[in-house]
């Protein structure tokens, strides 16, 4: 499917600077970027959403709770997941709410959604970390179909963070943070998983960095993953095989998100905080990564039910 893990038409690690485009009041999640080249963060401890135009600065788009995870769908709406609100919420294309696309499973509250990915069922993933680390491994996957019906996918997680799910549908892939791994799983029909395989065991922190936590995590089209790695001031990237390919700087210590954007898909935002992220300041970067193509964010072909 993918060509043997190669760092062909990845730029050397020397050669990508972190370009910062904007700061915020509070460490940063969530980025996605709109058909139109807009770029959505979130400030999680402030409740806010900002949307980043081509006129530049950050403007108030969305007050929700806890904002991180964020998709955009097919039809303008978006998905948001909100850890205060224990949901993943549904906003229409000026930022208010129209509801919740999940909030509960098996009668019983989420705890803390995180992160989600889209497929072309008209079905989403997502993580909840909620109350979950190494030593309480209670971490979750779920889904959620075109219905609206959602059905757990996995479980016994420690801290279930980032998530892709490649483009043919077949494979998913889960940041387990407090492990500090990359684990995949074969998707043997939409919500419906194999056996848990290790796809990557990461790097470890060194020096001023200060922690090692795979956060959010894309895809380009060569079919290279990208993980936030969190505590390490780094973007690494693994090959299709899980070989660890580049480490590029990334600018915020605790770095959260990634997601592609720009004309030729070549440029990716990267959110987090400049230090510590219940002290420090919240900011974008973008990196810029000729000879490399994003994987164009997967948007529903299919209605959702409201």
């Amino acid at each position: 499917m993918f060509p043997g893990f190669t760092s062909a038409g990845l730029p050397p690690e020397g050669e990508v600077k972190a370009l910062k485009v904007v700061e915020v009041p509070g460490y940063s999640e969530g980025v996605v970027v709109g058909a139109d080249g807009a770029v959505y963060l979130s400030d999680v401890y402030h409740g806010v959403i900002y949307r980043i135009g081509r006129e530049g600065g950050a403007r108030v788009w969305a007050r929700t709770g806890a904002p991180n995870g964020h998709k955009i769908l097919a039809d303008g709406t978006h998905l948001v997941c909100d850890g205060k609100q224990r949901a993943v919420l549904r906003l229409d294309a000026a930022g208010k709410i129209l509801g919740k696309a999940a909030s509960e499973y098996d009668g019983k509250p989420l705890r803390a959604p995180n992160d989600l990915t889209l497929d072309q069922q008209g079905g989403f993933y997502f993580t909840d970390p909620g109350g979950s680390n190494a030593q309480n491994p209670i971490g979750t996957v779920y889904y959620v179909d075109v219905r609206g019906e959602i059905r757990l996918v996995a479980e016994g997680l420690a801290f279930p963070n980032g998530i892709a799910l490649r483009p043919d549908g077949k494979t998913l892939l889960v940041g387990e943070s407090n492990h500090n791994r990359i684990l995949s799983y074969d998707v043997l029909a939409p919500g419906k998983v194999g056996q848990v395989r290790v796809f990557a065991n990461l790097p470890v922190k060194q020096g001023e960095q200060i922690a090692n936590e795979p956060d959010g995590i894309c895809l380009d089209a060569d079919g290279n993953l990208y993980v936030a790695h969190y505590g390490m001031r780094q973007v690494q990237v693994l090959s299709p095989e899980g070989k660890l390919l580049r480490r590029y700087a990334a600018g915020n210590l605790t770095t959260s998100n990634v997601a592609f954007g720009g004309a030729r898909l070549d440029q990716l935002y990267v959110t987090g905080a400049l230090g510590d992220e219940k002290t420090s300041k919240g900011a974008l970067f973008r990196l810029d990564l000729r000879g490399v193509k994003g994987l164009k964010i997967l948007k529903s072909l299919k209605s959702r039910k409201s």
